[in-house]
């Protein structure tokens, strides 16, 4: 078996919260007392745009709430997002210890819109871990369609069967794994750990 030399990890959902999933949306519309119908029918609309970088977080909360006034400011609500995003504590000292061995180029492979991207990136610190950032919002492509990944492979210029990539969806493994990457699915960190150990990962 080839010696593994890049990990390609998913950010949300295996080393925190997601961004802007069901749970923060439903949270948000309690908070703020919102139609749920009309928020989630509005979002669904909108949010494959905002999550590949085609329309900014302004754009992306004019279609969804501020098409018509409300009795809270919009900074209040993008506060309200950011402070959705939480760190799992283990499987981010799990990543920590990976990356000061020096021995892997990490990189992420993330769906994520960009100012919640680079939001997360600053006030967690992502960058002390991961070498590049494959975001959909960079892209214009999301998981699980086969460019995003693709593009990893040719940017960092690493033979897929070197590469191991971790996501907690089944189906973003997919085409990563059609491309010849192997894959981990994601279910805790003592799970990740003993996996990545069998691909013959120091951890």
């Amino acid at each position: 078996m080839p010696e593994i030399t890049t990990l390609f990890w998913d950010i949300g959902g295996v080393i925190m919260t997601n961004g802007w999933d069901t749970v923060a949306r439903r949270r948000a519309a309690e908070v703020f007392h919102l139609d749920w119908d009309d928020f989630q029918d509005r979002h669904e609309l909108s949010f494959p745009a905002f999550d590949s970088g085609n329309i900014t977080l302004n754009e992306y909360l004019n279609r969804t709430l501020f098409y018509r006034a409300r009795p809270f400011a919009r900074e209040e609500f993008i506060a309200f997002m950011y402070a959705q995003s939480k760190e799992y504590p283990e499987s981010r000292a799990l990543l920590d210890k990976v990356a000061r061995l020096g021995r892997y180029f990490i990189g992420s492979i993330n769906n994520e819109p960009l100012e919640l991207n680079e939001y997360r990136i600053a006030e967690f610190h992502l960058r002390r871990d991961f070498q590049v950032f494959f975001s959909s919002c960079y892209l214009h492509t999301r998981k699980p369609e086969e460019m995003i990944y693709r593009i990893a492979l040719e940017v960092t210029q690493r033979p897929p069967e070197e590469c191991v990539f971790i996501d907690d969806r089944l189906l973003n493994l997919e085409n990563p794994r059609k491309l010849g990457i192997k894959t981990i699915h994601y279910q805790g960190p003592e799970q990740l750990r003993a996996e990545l150990k069998n691909y013959g990962v120091e951890v």
